[in-house]
């Protein structure tokens, strides 16, 4: 049981902490010592009686408790920004952590471009990777993804369904696939771009060598590179229709089967829901992505 309440001194080291993710960074941030950081927290604990924050080589990660004392902490430091007001609004200051794969960059630089545009003090940092980020340790605010989360701390929220396709450059249909048609027995003879083998296990790379893909000239982790292999003619990729639909110099071909759709997912932690910049940007990426899955 708690022996006290932290006081605004400790949650804003709590909250330095959770962005930097080391007790070095969190001291530079706050331009005290690592030291210095390490004892506040210490005490906090103390105070709390369990740990809040768990130490490993790659740095640090806060636990359940103290991801709930940083929502308070950031509530606070949203409240005390807003005594600044700009025609009577609260500012929407700060920053908010989104993970996603590459594929998604493209299609969120508009919204997020918006947000700039409304609320100059909000920061956003985009982690481009293909691993999911742990939420529920603070690696990341939002994240999205393409499978629902298992853990009970985060909240999936399903977008819609993004329907895939395959696409050539237009050279590679010229030479490899008449009238843009693709059976199964052609798509033996072909030449593919596709996910890395990490990916092995992810259905729209199952169903690439279920239909036949044999021979793959390039695979990557990058919905980048395997974009721009397609439109250098490499080979035949499975992109989403709108991906393809906006690249100029694609074709897409007719199959007789539909390849699988991929689900996609807003998630963020519980706690989320308490802190406003972290409502603002999800709102508006959330619109955005509905909108272009529609």
């Amino acid at each position: 049981m708690p022996t006290g309440n932290p006081s605004w001194d400790d949650l804003r080291i709590l909250l330095a902490l959770h962005r930097d993710k080391s007790f070095l960074a969190a001291g530079k941030s706050l331009g005290v010592a690592a030291s210095t950081v390490a004892r506040r927290i210490e005490a906090l604990e103390s105070t709390f009686g369990r740990p809040l924050v768990q130490r490993a080589s790659d740095g640090t990660h806060l636990l359940a408790d103290a991801l709930r004392l940083v929502a308070l902490g950031q509530e606070l430091e949203l409240g005390l920004g807003s005594l600044a007001r700009d025609g009577g609004s609260a500012q929407i200051a700060g920053t908010v952590r989104v993970s996603l794969s590459e594929g998604f960059i493209r299609p969120l630089i508009p919204a997020l471009a918006r947000l700039q545009a409304k609320h100059p003090a909000l920061q956003v940092e985009l982690a481009s990777e293909s691993r999911m980020a742990d939420i529920a340790r603070g690696e990341a605010d939002i994240g999205i993804r393409i499978v629902r989360s298992t853990s009970a701390a985060i909240v999936s929220k399903f977008l819609g369904r993004a329907g895939m396709a395959l696409f050539a450059s237009r050279d590679y249909v010229g030479r490899r696939v008449p009238n843009a048609k693709l059976t199964r027995q052609a798509a033996t003879l072909q030449e593919w771009i596709g996910l890395d083998s990490s990916l092995d296990r992810l259905p729209q790379q199952k169903w690439l060598r279920e239909l036949g893909a044999k021979r793959f000239v390039l695979r990557s982790n990058s919905a980048i590179a395997m974009e721009q292999a397609v439109l250098a003619g490499m080979g035949i990729g499975l992109m989403s229709e709108a991906q393809g639909r906006a690249l100029t110099n694609l074709i897409r071909l007719d199959l007789d089967e539909t390849p699988p759709h991929v689900d996609v997912y807003l998630a963020f932690h519980r706690d989320g829901r308490k802190v406003p910049r972290l409502q603002t940007v999800l709102k508006e990426i959330e619109a955005e992505l509905r909108r272009q899955l529609a």
